[in-house]
């Protein structure tokens, strides 16, 4: 089968026929329709983090597909049905976290595309009890960007605190920040969109922010704060700054949640202010089972809209140029 594989973290990801998977116990091989383009499969494939991938491998957690084939055991899920692979790709059942419906704080996962062999591929390998089932009438190509940048923003929006008169600040409108505001507008919030073109800020009014601010040419905090203050500013946006102006642009009591992984790791943030204001700082980590499959239930509702643009596996190398450069307008989609 063909997929894109990264051998060494200096060299651009080869497009190669590698052997097609076969599933074990508890085990599925889902035949590949679509594969979302995260900025984390760029860190994967450039070894940026601590924790670095085994090389080689096959990068890609946003995979969409009809199951070909099953293991022993699998009851879940059978041939034929559609499923999304998740940057969450196993995790063991049984500890603290996993009882308590917060797998995604195991201590032994295994994340899809990092550890775990991902979706750059025709075919991938997954593990049954840990794929979305997409809903029918549900597009694969929606489906993907919703499996990893769909869940991390509603999760964000949950731990937010987002509620019916509140204001959320989003700072950055892209393809995981065009999720985020729907999300806020789905809990009953007013939205501010912050992002720096104005091609994006457009794309947001669209889709029902309803404030819009540029920070290349407002200062996005003192506008925030002519409004009253944000309750919840949500920075998905890969800039430190980004991450202090979300801070700075909340009320008394209000929370910032951390999502973007900048490669610059660190933020100032006041103590006294902090304190004082009773601010929260809230990371958010992806999401669990049970969040992507209210995700893929509230697009089914036609809550939300999906913007991406299709590419060619080929093409992965240009494509992390894209993202990496910011010319993308919206999430890239392989089309496997």
């Amino acid at each position: 089968m063909k997929a894109a594989v990264v051998h060494s973290f200096s060299e651009p990801l080869r497009i190669e026929d590698v052997p097609k998977p076969t599933p074990g116990e508890g085990e599925i091989v889902i035949k590949i329709e679509a594969s979302g383009l995260c900025h984390t499969d760029i860190h994967a494939a450039h070894g940026d983090w601590p924790i670095k991938p085994k090389l080689p491998f096959i990068p890609g957690h946003e995979g969409v597909g009809i199951v070909e084939s099953v293991g022993k055991g699998v009851t879940r899920v059978k041939e034929g049905d559609r499923v999304a692979i998740p940057w969450l790709g196993y995790a063991c059942g049984h500890c603290k976290y996993c009882v308590s419906g917060w797998e995604t704080l195991c201590q032994s996962q295994k994340q899809t595309g990092y550890i775990l062999d991902g979706a750059y591929a025709e075919y991938a390998k997954a593990y049954a009890d840990y794929v979305g089932i997409v809903p029918k009438g549900v597009d694969p190509f929606d489906a993907a960007p919703l499996t990893c940048a769909g869940v991390t923003t509603y999760k964000a929006v949950k731990m937010s605190g987002a509620r019916p008169s509140s204001l959320v600040a989003v700072f950055g409108i892209g393809g995981l920040g065009h999720l985020a505001m729907q999300y806020a507008k789905v809990a009953g919030a007013s939205v501010v969109a912050v992002d720096l073109v104005d091609e994006k800020l457009d794309l947001a009014k669209q889709l029902g922010a309803d404030f819009v601010i540029n920070g290349r040419k407002q200062d996005a905090v003192a506008e925030i704060q002519k409004l009253g203050g944000a309750d919840a500013a949500i920075s998905v946006a890969v800039s430190p700054k980004a991450f202090e102006q979300a801070y700075q642009c909340l009320h008394p009591g209000g929370t910032v949640v951390f999502v973007a992984l900048p490669a610059d790791n660190y933020v100032q943030i006041p103590i006294f202010e902090t304190v004082l204001n009773a601010i929260r700082i809230q990371g958010s980590i992806v999401g669990t089972r049970v969040d992507l499959q209210e995700v893929f239930d509230i697009h089914a509702s036609g809550l939300t809209k999906v913007m991406y643009e299709k590419r060619n596996l080929d093409d992965v190398n240009q494509c992390f140029h894209e993202v990496e450069s910011a010319q993308a307008k919206a999430r890239l989609v392989f089309e496997i």
